[in-house]
């Protein structure tokens, strides 16, 4: 990664912050860091952390010193990070003092380099590092979308392909609106990562960090917009559904762009933030981890019209076909488009595409066909264009924005000795839009259920919990003995789901 202007950084929790020249002098001791543990080009490192100004030093460093770096969500399980860790043949890894001491033990017992970035930066001006040229084909970022409890699936972007996300998101929204933006999505996904943080950060505008979905902020979320005189920030939509019943708008003007994606936008909560905010622009964003997240949406002409529910709008920097076929028939015929108004499955064609799955061939082969990815979502083009997403072909469950992986589920559950079958669903609720459902043969009912949730409990990331719990004396399958999460789904909702709050009351 080579030179760029940099922005400030500004925590909201604290209030540190560091101008340009000061992330310098940090950049260079955490450079001299690495130097010293002997990291080298091609070095995978682990960031154990998130949501700080030292998370952005410590990526920066390993990238100027060639290293690929892999984010992970800070509420995973010591059994996930084992298991990302493994999968990304990581050699180092960098914690902080939230760091569990469990998890520290586990990158330690897989013989990782473990640096803590709060010893990182203490001490005085350290002699820089020798900054390596690497070119724009090295990998920089691994981002896993799924898999952290079973086969793990990241997503490798190289520099090239983040510099062409950046530039083409400057040529198609400029960079006025972003000098002065909130970070308060995960830091772990694309997203938060390279949209909301990195694009206006590396291009030199100040970037104000918050703890993500911190209910008590989201709650004040007016007046942190006013303190920090913030410009822009991005968002998911089940943010809203706690900010605009709780948190009074901003008062001093500053606010001039919204962008809500990584879930459906309904054309009320459009209206409803747009009244909050003060603002007309107030984007509809649709974005993508192997796309570099941000590829289309609505533009400032586009957020004044008529809101619809599913409106995306043009693309930005990509090109953007809905077609009739699927990869799994066949090589796709991406010349052959449906017409206007009629739905098919959505392809792009973008030069930020991400390099391919880590070390799983076979899936980059299943979605990527001459430089086309199959985005796995139905929609339609109007006759101006524009698209509109009717659905997703995909069994992620999207709960408020965050993708949750119902095989992540099945796996860990499957391993507990009570259980003789399990299929994770999604499940309509109120706050989040979706959330997770799971259906189970038990070998002697509901007796051990309370056993079983301690052990997801000790396994899974909090948001991966079941919150409906049903059992089941088998789980439905195909004529080929496949199993449908829908087909389940619908057949759990016709019966009652366990009381799970009384039976743990009982069990406790």
């Amino acid at each position: 990664m080579s030179r760029c202007t940099l922005g400030s950084l500004i925590e909201v929790e604290g209030g540190l912050e560091w101008d340009p020249d000061e992330i310098e002098r940090q950049l260079a001791r955490r450079r001299a860091h690495f130097a010293a543990a002997d990291l080298q080009p091609g070095d995978r490192v682990l960031i154990a952390f998130g949501n700080r100004a030292a998370f952005f030093v410590e990526l920066l460093a390993a990238w100027r010193l060639g290293a690929c770096v892999i984010p992970v969500d800070t509420r995973s399980t010591p059994f996930e990070v084992e298991t990302l860790a493994r999968a990304a043949q990581a050699r180092f890894a960098v914690v902080d003092a939230h760091t569990g001491a469990d998890k520290r033990e586990v990158l330690n017992d897989l013989g990782l380099t473990v640096l803590d970035t709060d010893s990182s930066c203490q001490g005085g001006e350290a002699i820089d590092a020798h900054e390596r040229g690497l070119p724009l084909e090295a990998d920089a970022l691994i981002l896993f979308t799924s898999g952290s409890t079973g086969e793990p699936k990241g997503v490798v972007h190289t520099h090239r392909s983040l510099l062409a996300k950046w530039t083409t998101l400057k040529r198609h929204l400029g960079l006025v609106p972003y000098r002065r933006t909130l970070c308060a999505l995960p830091t772990h996904f694309g997203h938060g990562l390279i949209c909301n943080c990195l694009f206006p950060w590396l291009a030199g505008q100040d970037l104000v960090i918050a703890p993500p979905f911190r209910p008590e902020l989201l709650m004040r979320l007016g007046d942190v917009i006013d303190q920090h005189r913030i410009t822009f920030l991005s968002s998911v939509p089940s943010m809203w559904k706690l900010a605009l019943r709780t948190s009074s708008p901003p008062k001093r003007g500053t606010l001039e762009r919204i962008h809500v994606g990584s879930a459906p936008l309904s054309a009320k909560v459009w209206d409803d933030i747009r009244a909050w905010s003060g603002t007309h622009e107030v984007y509809n964003a649709y974005g993508i981890t192997e796309t570099g997240s941000w590829i289309a949406g609505t533009t400032g002409e586009d957020a004044d019209a008529e809101t619809r529910d599913g409106h995306i709008g043009e693309p930005w920097g990509a090109e953007i076909r809905v077609i009739p076929t699927r990869a799994g028939a066949g090589t796709p015929n991406t010349e052959e488009e449906c017409a206007p108004g009629t739905p098919g499955h959505v392809w792009l064609r973008t030069p930020a595409l991400m390099r391919g799955y880590f070390g799983r061939d076979d899936l980059t082969a299943a979605v990527v066909h001459d430089g086309w990815f199959a985005t796995g979502d139905i929609g339609f083009k109007d006759e101006r264009g524009r698209l509109h997403l009717c659905g997703r072909e995909r069994e992620e469950i999207n709960k408020g924005g965050m993708k949750i992986y119902p095989g992540d589920v099945d796996a860990v559950a499957e391993r507990h000795a009570s259980v003789r079958e399990v299929c994770t669903f999604a499940v309509e609720d109120a706050n989040y839009g979706q959330n997770v459902g799971i259906a189970l043969v038990m070998e002697r009912g509901e007796a051990e259920l309370a056993d079983l949730y301690a052990w997801l409990k000790q396994h899974l990331a909090e948001p991966k919990l079941p919150v409906r719990w049903y059992l089941v004396d088998e789980i439905p399958r195909t004529s080929r003995g496949k199993i449908n999460r829908e087909t389940v789904r619908a057949t759990c909702e016709l019966g009652e789901p366990v009381n799970l709050a009384a039976l743990l009351r009982r069990a406790s």
